[in-house]
């Protein structure tokens, strides 16, 4: 592995107070180096989808710190770590979060465009990005007039394009048939082997298996890091059992 993209060293997230306190993190490290996928897995309510969005900057730790190519988050003004996901991070959200109003190309091309890229250049991209993910055909189409897995394809394509050193992915195949969803994951793959880093979560060990390495979240602390494929399925049969 080469260095470091994503470090997190001791981080805690605690949500609300009182009786009604959730410890969502408990003193997690994790450090995912250029070039390596890794995988998350673990029961509902395990802290996975909480993790990302630590590491994506999208929320900050209670307690710890998390550093992207060696910038702690934490440290930056809004605006800095608004610029720094748009130029280092592509997110694959559960909830896809496109933007009905645009078309497909639009959603894909809009983190380029903010970052000063060229219009012409960005939408060049985009067209990219959406044939890597079998979709080229619907650039034009707005979110509405496609189907769950045509958006997802849409919100991955977004993620991919241009030169993300971080892709975050939460279930990012939850809504493909399974044909498809293995050419994203291959994509991801890819990407990681070109050197960028990537975090995803999944509930399937099969998934997992396109990673280097599968982190197993129970209860906000990390239960387990493996990399045979077999012991994953077994830590899974073992939780999903109980």
């Amino acid at each position: 592995m080469s260095d470091p993209v994503l470090v997190l060293r001791n981080v805690t997230r605690v949500h609300g107070v009182g009786e009604t306190r959730v410890h969502a993190l408990r003193g997690v490290s994790l450090t995912v180096s250029a070039g390596e996928l890794v995988a998350v897995m673990g029961p509902s309510g395990s802290g996975k989808t909480t993790l990302l969005t630590l590491a994506g900057g999208l929320d900050a730790p209670t307690e710890g710190e998390v550093m992207v190519e060696g910038t702690v988050l934490g440290d930056l003004s809004r605006k800095a770590l608004a610029g720094l996901r748009r130029r280092s991070l592509g997110y694959v959200f559960q909830d896809l979060n496109l933007i009905p109003a645009l078309t497909a190309a639009e959603n894909v091309m809009l983190p380029r465009e903010l970052d000063g890229v060229p219009a012409r250049t960005a939408r060049d991209e985009a067209a990219a990005a959406l044939e890597q993910v079998g979709i080229a055909v619907l650039a034009d189409r707005f979110p509405d007039d496609m189907s769950g897995g045509q958006q997802q394809r849409v919100a991955i394509a977004r993620a991919l394009i241009g030169d993300r050193r971080l892709v975050l992915a939460d279930e990012p195949t939850g809504a493909l048939d399974s044909e498809t969803g293995e050419a994203v994951l291959r994509l991801l793959r890819a990407r990681c082997d070109a050197g960028a880093a990537g975090i995803l979560v999944t509930h399937e060990a099969r998934h997992a298996g396109w990673a280097d390495r599968v982190v197993f979240l129970r209860d906000g602390v990390v239960a387990d890091q493996t990399r045979p494929p077999d012991v994953v399925e077994s830590l899974l049969a073992d939780n999903t059992s109980t």
